[in-house]
Parts: structure tokens; sequence; C-alpha cells
């Protein structure tokens, strides 16, 4: 299979990857940035490109992994190719492909990503859609190339994933960046709290959420939350959200 991978940030990386270790032909690499796809292209033996008027149309397969705003600009570029379209986003409907004159597709990987992180792709979910029936076969065959974990969802299903993806993953991390700083602003390290982030993820493995659910909120321990606010009274903003955590996980429980 010819690939052609328009992007060369985090999800172009961990797909490009691991295409080529399915033993895929990656044939181009396109980024703005002639740098970065450069980078992307050697380490793939695919020809780095930075103008999408250079894409080659006999390629079996155009994976877009740009940010969500450039698709539309991507998609109008690739008219004419000869082979399946996909995008890899989780937020763009199925609409931003034309009606006709494309054989496109969804291929997207429900899964974090960071280029300095190596990833199997055996543990990625891949949830796939596509313009109709045989379009689709031929997608899910690709998929499995890289992860036995195929799904087909549709465009309204998939943004809900998405945004539960995002309250999961990125929020989640977002709140260990707050854990970091007020242990930095107190002069203590972050590693004593890897155990702790390690176990909360391993619990919910084999539980949901809601069961395995501890802390001072769900005690109803006001004496605690008292002490946590004042010690939060001179970052607002951290107070603001242990508040609002804090109620949610009441009206939860």
């Amino acid at each position: 299979m010819k690939i052609v991978c328009i992007g060369s940030g985090n999800v172009a990386t961990h797909f490009a990857n691991a295409f080529k270790a399915g033993a895929a032909e990656l044939l181009q690499i396109w980024s703005k940035n002639q740098d970065h796809a450069a980078e992307l292209a050697l380490a793939t033996g695919a020809e780095p490109i930075s103008d999408l008027k250079e894409i080659d149309p006999e390629a079996d397969l155009y994976l877009i992994a740009v940010k969500d705003d450039a698709i539309p600009e991507v998609v109008k570029a690739l008219a004419g190719v000869n082979g399946m379209v996909v995008h890899t986003s989780g937020a763009t409907d199925i609409g931003v492909f034309p009606e006709s004159g494309m054989n496109f597709g969804i291929l997207y990987p429900l899964q974090t990503f960071s280029k300095q992180k190596a990833l199997d792709f055996k543990h990625v979910p891949l949830c796939i859609e596509a313009k109709d029936q045989e379009t689709l076969d031929a997608l899910k065959s690709i998929a499995r190339m890289l992860s036995p974990l195929v799904y087909e969802v549709n465009s309204e299903k998939r943004r809900i994933l998405h945004l539960s993806a995002v309250f999961a993953c990125n929020f989640v991390n977002h709140l260990y960046t707050l854990s970091h700083e007020i242990l930095q602003k107190n002069d203590l390290d972050f590693e004593i709290l890897r155990p702790l982030i390690m176990e909360t993820a391993v619990k919910v493995q084999d539980a949901f959420p809601a069961e395995v659910q501890t802390g001072p909120a769900i005690r109803n321990d006001e004496q605690t939350i008292i002490k946590h606010k004042e010690l939060l009274k001179d970052m607002p903003e951290l107070k603001d959200i242990y508040e609002t955590l804090s109620k949610s996980i009441k009206k939860t429980h």
C-alpha cells in the first residue's frame, strides 16, 4: 500500500511510523514547515514536500492529520486524487468531504499522542466511518493493519467520544499540571504523586470511575475542604476549580 501523509505532528508521526512498521510504503510527507516534513520523511523513507500541489495523485491512501480548521483546505487540494482520502479528527464531521468525486472516510484514533513517547498501535482503538459500505470495508482492512480494536462509529457518536476523551484525558492531564504547580510553589517534588496517579488509572480498568471515587468531597469532610480552600487563598483560579469539582463530586454521589 502506498500512502501520502498530510501532516507532521504528533498524530501524523505515530500513524506514519505504524504504517511503515506494517510494511506500507510512505510516498510523501507534507507539512507547511519543510523541516518538519523532512524530519518525518527521513524516519519513514518518504519524500518531504511543503506544497499541496506536489502531492502524488497515484497513492492508495491519503491520510490527513492536520489541525481541524485546516482539513477543508487539504480536502479541496486533494480533489482528483485516485486513492482513498481519510482524516483523523475526532471532532470534524464526514460532511467536510465532497458528496461526489472522492473516495473518503475517517480513521480516528482514540488515544493521546506525543512524538517523543513510543506507542503500540495494537492497543489503540480506531474509529472508522466512510462514504459507503465498499469504502468502509476497505478502510476496515486498512485499520486492522494497525490495530485489532476497530469500531464503526458515525460522526455524531465520534463527536461524543471526542468530548468524553477531553474530560478523561486532556482535563485530567491539566489537573496534573495544577497539582505540579501547587507542589512547586511549596518546594515539593511531583515524583511523590506518580504512584497515586498510576493507581488511580489502574482502578478504572476494572471498575467504573464512580465506584472507586475517594477523597474529602465524597466523604462530606467539610473541615478538610475548608483547610484546603485556605491553602488556596492566594491561588484564586485553583480555588475556583477545587470548589467546582468538589461540588460536582458531591452532586454525583
